[in-house]
């Protein structure tokens, strides 16, 4: 009986995301058409990702080692346990943001707008397909734009899930560029929806994140980007393993 009630809600959420997506695509298409609008498409699946799953009964709780400057130009690295995860991350930074992902994600009906424009979609074993998502990404923080990057590179096939070997890219750019990491822990999602809930379904709850200090990149070099990448990985795998939901719920007040 609860697996089917999961399996309920999943197509329950899933309803509610494709009927906001079309009834905000005739917006979305237009703003599509000149890069002077991409900032109003980030808005867009800003609100269609908060009306989805608050009408879901998911909710996404936000606490902080020290207070965020958006002003300033990040490449945003968080663990990826769910497809919630993206959605936490658009709440989190709300309009300036693109997302650099696997090229499957062409091909998904609500994503591919996105990826075709503002989003920067990545062939894993292709070193050309690499070398021009990064080229990409450079562009973006040259504008000022936020980069998302999930480092692990996939979700993890363990359940419950694992933080799965960082990759360097994103450390090297961010020091190539002198700008800060940003350490998004994400702790519990899976539990709300493992993936993209196909296997266990959804269920409503509250997403529990936590966002660490960014760490400076300037000054450093390129032969100390995977001195980097380790220290962020142990940092976010000794949050994520100590995780305990009634200790983040008191320090989140």
């Amino acid at each position: 009986m609860k697996f089917f009630l999961k399996k309920l809600h999943l197509y329950y959420f899933l309803i509610l995301l494709f009927l906001s997506f079309i009834l905000l695509y005739p917006f979305i298409y237009f703003y599509s058409r000149s890069p002077t609008n991409f900032k109003r498409m980030n808005s867009l699946r800003w609100a269609f990702s908060l009306a989805t799953t608050t009408l879901s009964g998911i909710f996404y709780k936000f606490s902080y080692e020290q207070e965020i400057d958006w002003n300033r130009t990040y490449i945003i690295c968080s663990n990826h346990t769910s497809n919630l995860d993206i959605t936490a991350v658009i709440l989190l930074v709300k309009k300036n943001l693109v997302f650099m992902g696997k090229d499957e994600l062409l091909k998904n009906f609500i994503t591919g707008i996105y990826f075709r424009t503002i989003d920067i979609p990545l062939k894993r074993d292709s070193k050309m397909s690499a070398f021009r998502a990064f080229k990409k990404a450079e562009e973006s923080i040259l504008a000022g734009k936020n980069v998302v990057i999930f480092p692990e590179g996939m979700i993890s096939e363990h359940y419950p899930p694992e933080l799965q070997p960082f990759k360097n890219g994103p450390f090297k750019l961010a020091i190539d560029h002198g700008i800060p990491i940003l350490p998004v822990t994400i702790f519990n999602n899976w539990e709300l929806m493992w993936d993209d809930g196909a296997r266990y379904g959804s269920k409503p709850g509250i997403c529990d994140i936590y966002i660490h200090a960014p760490i400076e990149t300037a000054g450093l070099l390129p032969v100390e980007a995977e001195r980097l990448r380790n220290d962020v990985f142990e940092m976010m795998q000794d949050r994520f393993k100590n995780y305990d939901k009634k200790d983040f719920k008191e320090k989140s007040r």
